[in-house]
């Protein structure tokens, strides 16, 4: 059965907002909630970026039932792989184990604020599958040592470990991210309804585990309204990772998208208050295989999105 999501957008909700919508989205019906963990925006108009971790944690004290996930950490640069599976095991505890964590090798937007040198995506494979295998390591609560070619551990134990195994997804995009998520990772997440990815994955994995995928939908109450919108907060998503993941700064992004226009976001973000407009876009995401589905929404209400979504969107998609 499909899981439909709600994306929690840290780049454009301060960290109340965030835990207000998640309580929002739980009411509605949504069975998981997807939180993105950045250091910066990518747009001066969004003009939020919170810490994920600390709102995770106001997350799982204030609801009861719905999933939590991330979407997605990068564990390599600005964090060491251990202080994320610190993170997640005091999350996964905290919400009676509804959390699972969702990973990829990050941007650079995000990672070079420590100074650290960006490496090269192999390398950021290379050290992502590291990552997972110091998850693994640790999350059993006992003592352990690991020398790896980038990260190391030094007699680390976690004192409170999870009651019970973490669901590990990996961000795709490609053959070689698939290759590493079916030999590391419990599942995957993309962000375009590509059946090639959920098919690639699903060969190289003998089955694998949970598909997520990202559908963003500018809801509004005007089709110009949620151009208008789309174009203001989301206008970076006309370009694809390789630009994405490689941008230094807000300031890049900003110069990056300049000359991107409204109408360019016409055929992938569906605009406007019309259910059927969002859910044909939803429906290639299922055509394609994903069986997790996170809505996401660029804009200020939040509300009404998640009050569209449950009285319009999930009575029909279910």
């Amino acid at each position: 059965m499909t899981k439909f999501g709600y994306k929690l957008m840290t780049e454009e909700h301060g960290p109340k907002a965030l835990v207000t919508n998640t309580i929002k989205a739980e009411e509605a019906g949504f069975d998981f909630v997807s939180i993105s963990d950045h250091f910066h925006p990518w747009l001066e108009a969004q003009g939020h970026a919170p810490f994920a971790w600390s709102v995770l944690g106001a997350i799982a004290h204030a609801t009861d039932t719905i999933g939590i996930t991330t979407g997605l950490t990068c564990p390599i640069i600005r964090y060491h792989p251990a202080i994320i599976a610190q993170a997640a095991a005091t999350i996964a505890i905290m919400s009676d184990n509804r959390f699972s964590l969702a990973i990829g090798a990050g941007e650079r937007l995000n990672e070079h604020v420590t100074g650290a040198l960006w490496p090269s995506t192999p390398i950021r494979h290379e050290m992502v599958g590291e990552a997972i295998d110091i998850f693994r390591l640790l999350w059993d609560g006992k003592v352990h040592s690991y020398e790896g070619q980038f990260f190391d551990l030094d007699h680390a134990q976690l004192y409170d470990a999870p009651e019970q195994p973490i669901t590990v997804t990996l961000g795709v995009s490609g053959p070689k991210s698939i290759e590493l998520a079916a030999e590391k990772a419990d599942g995957i997440m993309a962000t375009s309804p590509e059946k090639e990815l959920v098919q690639g994955y699903k060969d190289a994995a003998g089955g694998g585990g949970p598909v997520y995928g990202e559908v963003v939908l500018a809801w509004a109450n005007s089709e110009e309204e949620g151009r208008k919108t789309a174009h203001e907060r989301f206008r970076f998503s006309a370009f694809d990772w390789s630009v994405n993941s490689e941008l230094r700064d807000v300031a890049g992004f900003e110069a990056a998208t300049k000359y991107v226009r409204p109408e360019d976001l016409k055929d992938t973000i569906p605009a406007g208050p019309d259910p059927q407009v969002h859910l044909q876009a939803i429906q290639k995401y299922l055509d394609a295989g994903f069986d997790h589905l996170v809505l996401a929404c660029p804009g200020d209400d939040q509300a009404g999105f998640i009050r569209f979504v449950e009285q319009e969107l999930l009575p029909k998609l279910r």
